[in-house]
């Protein structure tokens, strides 16, 4: 996907709000009243200095006093109330953005998530989603509370005369605008870097979990530990720059803000010497002033907190913007399967041709082995079959439809497929197999199971079907996951069985059992049999070579 400007993944960012505009018109109100709040505290304050100088002001001390204890209860009510506010937003945003974030990675699985990194993906779905409640609770409201705080103090501060108004809102706008602008453009790429290194970080920190047993046996624990060493570092050494950076940026603020406030002292020094203003025109203005700078000292920081959000919003929106290789096909009349056929087919991964004007019928009724050499395309023949990837020419048909004219869901209704590597989820093992049926009674998971020889070994379980199988099917044998991924199938019970290397994690006697079960289920079934292994395709009734 083409990179986009870091403006334009704000603005998108902030069209997602618009299901929540209420929430947010409600924490910027209460937000600015907050602030509004909290300033006029030591206004207040002033007022009663003037009043005890017997200075004549347009409030009395009665009513200042009053006026304060409001002004602080209403401050803690109408502060909480934003927070309250903004963070029910940045959730509720954070829940929709995850939703379309799994969305779209159902779209593109598999093909396009085929070589991705895994860790890379779980640090977007985690970290990368999560970075954006900054920009949501703290980013938004903020910059709207500051506009409409700073402009009431501009307006206040300029009521003693207008040059005063004026340095407020050189202030305000130097302090909340000029420098988190400066500072964002000094930061550069360091919160695209920053983000990319700790999805990389991610990624190589679970290939070595996953990777642990071979490493231990091979003695490679120094090796990925010093790559992991010197990951972390980098990751460390984006992080003190960004951390430095915004140091840099708080001191410039607070260097800006006393500035100003020396100048504000100047300027109504000035004006009271020449009787411009009364001594309430010195007083108040700058009180004022020093008491303003909260809402845009909060935008101060945003130069440098805004690069990582942006860049993982960035990251985010790439996801769920990439168009998947296919898109589903629906508004087509269902199909019965009568068969089905590959015309003439090539197909190419970048440049690299894998079939070349291949054609092959699987007739109704019939066991088609499919045999043939690591990397000539039989994987990939199967993934036509099933529509994952566009063929560069020729014609896939089921049916005597071609595939990019039938319905999605009615493909995947008309063919049961089961790869070389059985995924397994964090579930049951009936819920691990119900994956394929989910209304599946557990007469249905028993039957399938029978038929796929793992019936018995199962009931040795202590929970039976309601054992836990562990992260990635962590508990089971290579040859258990097969057998339930063999189950998966069987209870899908479609018409078009595509079977890739089903027995390759099995020994010679469980191969005979699975593949006797294997024919007896396939009547009245159509079935391509992928294997390596010429015992596996003996149960045929067709053989076919590839090269």
């Amino acid at each position: 996907m083409k990179k986009q400007s870091k403006i334009k993944v704000l603005l998108r960012m902030v069209k997602l709000v618009k299901p929540l505009t209420g929430y947010m018109l409600f924490a910027i109100l209460m937000g600015t009243f907050g602030y509004l709040c909290a300033q006029f505290i030591p206004i207040l304050g002033g007022f009663a200095v003037l009043i005890g100088l017997q200075i004549e002001v347009p409030i009395a001390l009665k009513t200042v006093w009053v006026l304060l204890i409001v002004i602080a209860l209403l401050r803690a009510i109408l502060k909480y109330s934003e927070q309250r506010t903004n963070h029910y937003i940045a959730f509720t945003l954070l829940a929709i953005i995850r939703d379309k974030v799994f969305h779209a990675l159902r779209r593109l699985c598999p093909a396009k998530l085929e070589g991705r990194d895994k860790g890379d993906l779980i640090a977007l779905i985690t970290s990368d989603v999560e970075l954006l409640e900054v920009f949501y609770a703290h980013t938004i409201s903020p910059i709207c509370i500051a506009f409409l705080v700073e402009m009431c103090m501009v307006i206040f501060i300029g009521s003693y005369h207008w040059s005063l108004g004026a340095l407020a809102l050189c202030a305000f706008v130097s302090v909340g605008i000029l420098l988190p602008f400066i500072i964002s453009k000094r930061s550069g790429t360091i919160g695209d870097e920053l983000r990319a290194d700790n999805g990389e970080l991610a990624a190589y920190m679970l290939e070595s979990i996953r990777g642990l047993d071979e490493t231990i046996q091979y003695g490679g624990g120094e090796d990925r530990l010093a790559g992991l060493t010197k990951k972390t570092k980098e990751l460390s050494e984006k992080q003190n720059a960004m951390n430095k950076l915004t140091g840099v940026n708080l001191a410039l603020a607070n260097t800006f803000i006393l500035y100003f406030d020396i100048a504000m002292l100047a300027l109504c020094t000035f004006l009271y010497s020449q009787r411009v203003v009364e001594f309430d025109g010195f007083l108040i203005p700058l009180i004022a002033l020093m008491s303003s700078f909260g809402p845009v000292t909060a935008l101060a920081s945003l130069g440098t907190t805004l690069q990582a959000t942006v860049a993982s919003g960035a990251r985010v929106l790439a996801v769920i913007d990439e168009k998947p290789e296919t898109e589903d096909v629906t508004g087509k009349e269902e199909i019965g399967f009568t068969g089905a056929a590959l015309d003439h087919v090539t197909f190419s991964y970048g440049g690299e041709t894998v079939l070349k004007d291949l054609s092959m019928t699987f007739p109704e009724n019939q066991i088609v082995g499919i045999v043939g050499k690591s990397g000539c395309g039989k994987s990939t023949m199967l993934k036509l079959l099933m529509r994952f990837w566009h063929v560069g020419s020729g014609n896939v048909t089921v049916s005597d439809v071609n595939v990019e004219e039938i319905n999605t869901s009615n493909l995947r209704d008309l063919e049961s497929y089961m790869t070389q590597e059985t995924q397994l989820f964090k579930d049951t093992i009936a819920g691990n197999i119900r994956v394929a049926k989910h209304d599946a009674t557990q007469e249905e998971i028993e039957e399938a199971c029978k038929k796929a020889s793992i019936h018995d070994f199962i009931m040795t379980l202590p929970q039976g079907y309601e054992t836990e199988v562990g992260e990635l099917g962590e508990t089971l044998s290579g040859g258990e996951r097969q057998r339930i991924g063999l189950a998966r199938a069987f209870l899908h019970d479609a018409p078009f069985m595509l079977f890739d290397e089903p027995t390759s994690n099995l020994d010679s006697l469980n191969e005979a059992v699975i593949l006797k079960s294997l024919k007896e289920a396939s009547a009245g079934k159509t079935v391509v049999l992928v294997s390596h292994r010429k015992s596996t395709v003996r149960i045929a009734d067709r053989v076919v070579g590839m090269s």
